[in-house]
Parts: C-alpha cells; sequence; structure tokens
C-alpha cells in the first residue's frame, strides 16, 4: 500500500519529503511544515499521523488564521464556565480532544504574542489551561504546525517568539511550490482528471497534448490547490470531453504567451537593439504559427502582415537566424513553395 496516497509526485524534492517522513513518524517530535499556500502541508501532517503510532487516535487540525484572535484561544485550550458573556457550560480545547492523537497547528505564524506563550507552555510541560481555569491538566499530544510565512523573518522583526520558534521546528520540512517540480504537474493533472472523472462516468474528459504542455508551463501560483480546482472546472464546463488550450483560462494563456514572448530591458551594460527586435518578431511570429498550428495565412492574419511578407519573413530566417531553440522549424517553407 502506498505510505504516501495523497502526497502525489515523483520529483527528487518531493521523494525526500515521503524519506524525511518515514523517519519522524515513530517519534513524538514537533514538526514544523512550510510553504506556499497550496503546496499540501497538510497532506504532510496527515502523513506523519497517519503513518505514526498515534493512527488510531485523534487527528485535530486547527486553522489558526481562519478563527478570530479572541476566540482562538478557547478553541484550543477550551474554556470554564462563566469564563466570559455566553461561556454557559465548561468546553473542552482541541488540545483536549486530540489527547493522544495529533494537533495540527495550520498558520501558526498567525497566533497572538498571548497564545504563543501559552502554546509555549503546553510544548514544554504538556499541560493545558482553560480559559476562566484555576488548574492545569495534562495532555499527551504531538504538535504539528504548519505556515506560509518566513517565521525566521517574523522572529526578527519581534512578531513570534524565538523560543517558540525552535520549539516547533524541530523537525523543519519545506514543501516546494509546484513550479519548482514542474514534471509533477502532468502525474498530478491525471490524477485529478481520474478522480473528478469518477463523479461523472458517463462523460469523462481528457486533455490534449498542447493543453497538458500549457499546464507544464504556467507558474501555478495556488500550487497544487489550483491545479485540482482548475481541473474541476474544466472537467464540470467541457461540453465535448475535451480540455484543448483555448478551454483554459485567459490568466492561463496570457501567462504562456508572455512567457514565450518576454520583454526586453534596458541593462547597465545596454542593448543590442537590432537583435532584441529580430529577437522579439521571431517570438511573435512562432507564437503566431504555433496558435495556428502552421497555417500561414491565419498567421499572417493575426500579426496584421499579408501573407506573402510573413513568407518572406520565413524564407530570410530559412537561410539567416533560425526560430529560437529550433521551435518553428516544422513550419518553414518546403523547397518550392512560392508566395502564393
Amino acid at each position: 500500500m502506498d505510505p504516501f496516497p495523497f502526497l502525489i509526485g515523483n520529483h527528487p524534492l518531493l521523494q525526500k519529503i515521503h524519506t524525511l517522513i518515514k523517519k519522524v513518524t515513530a517519534t513524538d517530535a514537533t514538526v514544523l511544515v512550510s510553504g506556499e499556500s497550496g503546496t499540501g502541508k497538510e497532506l504532510v501532517a496527515r502523513a506523519l499521523h497517519g503513518l505514526s503510532p498515534r493512527a488510531d487516535r485523534p487527528f485535530i487540525p486547527v486553522n489558526c488564521g481562519a478563527i478570530p484572535a479572541e476566540l482562538l484561544e478557547s478553541e484550543i485550550f477550551g474554556h470554564e464556565r462563566g469564563a466570559f458573556t455566553g461561556a454557559i457550560g465548561a468546553r473542552s480545547g482541541m488540545f483536549q480532544l486530540a489527547n493522544g492523537g495529533t494537533i495540527f497547528l495550520d498558520e501558526v505564524g498567525e497566533m497572538s504574542p498571548r497564545l504563543q506563550v501559552k502554546l509555549l507552555r503546553v510544548l514544554q510541560d504538556h499541560e493545558v489551561r482553560p480559559v476562566g481555569g484555576d488548574r492545569t491538566m495534562k495532555v499527551d499530544v504531538r504538535v504539528l504546525a504548519a505556515t506560509n510565512k518566513d517565521l525566521q523573518h517574523e522572529v526578527e522583526r519581534g512578531t513570534f517568539r524565538e523560543d517558540l520558534f525552535y520549539r516547533l521546528q524541530v523537525i523543519p520540512i519545506v514543501m516546494p511550490p509546484l513550479r519548482e517540480r514542474r514534471s509533477d504537474i502532468p502525474i498530478l493533472a491525471h490524477h485529478f482528471l481520474e478522480k473528478h472523472n469518477r463523479k461523472r462516468p458517463e462523460r469523462p474528459v481528457q486533455v490534449t497534448d498542447e493543453a497538458m504542455v500549457h499546464l507544464w508551463e504556467y507558474d501555478w501560483p495556488g500550487n497544487v490547490r489550483e491545479l485540482e480546482n482548475l481541473i474541476e472546472r474544466m472537467v464540470i464546463l467541457s461540453e465535448d470531453g475535451v480540455i484543448r488550450v483555448d478551454s483554459l483560462p485567459t490568466n492561463i494563456r496570457s501567462f504562456i504567451s508572455e512567457k514565450r514572448i518576454p520583454k526586453p530591458t534596458l541593462s547597465e551594460s545596454g542593448l543590442d537593439l537590432n537583435s532584441a527586435v529580430e529577437e522579439f518578431e521571431n517570438r511573435l511570429i512562432e507564437e503566431a504559427l504555433r496558435r495556428t498550428k502552421g497555417n500561414k495565412q491565419a498567421a499572417a492574419r493575426l500579426l496584421g502582415l499579408k501573407r506573402t511578407t510573413l513568407v518572406a519573413k520565413l524564407r530570410r530566417r530559412k537561410t539567416g537566424i533560425p526560430f529560437p531553440q529550433g521551435t518553428t522549424q516544422g513550419y518553414m517553407l518546403a523547397p518550392g513553395e512560392t508566395h502564393g
């Protein structure tokens, strides 16, 4: 059985994380998982719990950034009757509910200084004091935490306690953004396609190779979560069961166009304007031919040129400067092709 059924991918960066998880699952060491939003930090926490001796005990996730600061203390540590207005009875907190198991403090960097002190005490003494209580109670809980902030920087700014930071990151795990493990994008895309196709078996959806290239090249600021959300949306909205380039959102298509046609910049050492203009023209022609699948008439229309002008430019580049990386080699004029 795959011990990491939800951490999908074969990239070496992810494989290193798999190895690290296996090394620390048998311990009760605190783990701080950091990384951009959507990279799968909670999946790491669930894997750490699921492979540990505590796997049959509770796993309690707490989103510290989603709960108002004035309520978070009660949510985490519980409260006694009459501790505050509306506290009509005693209530157990997340630490008590997680006793014997694991608590996962997501976005721990959002904790107030007051709560940071209380959390530090729990890590040191394994005791919690409910809000309004005059006694402490022992808890046996493994603490896992996650953040999309640079907590070292927050320590330097004075917004996060240094002693708590070192208590939390006994074992640091850094989740790479999806753009740093692009080889996993097709694997993840097909995984999500299968997942969401199973919900609609009567009309399964596929993705074309050209659309997959766009998915590969896109930088995914929302990471794996953004990719899954996109695939789910495409599956729902697909009319003919095929995800093509023109099915993709405008932001992805425009990102790829800008990436393939970079904007020249003037450096301190200057710029060869003629070469920059020539390179820019090459990229525009390449993109137009790519979009029209090599149809010169349609490409010329996109570029605002006559077909004969485009053909002349292609002929000139066949005997002069080739297109970047030879990517338009298939669009070169065949021997004897006319301007007609």
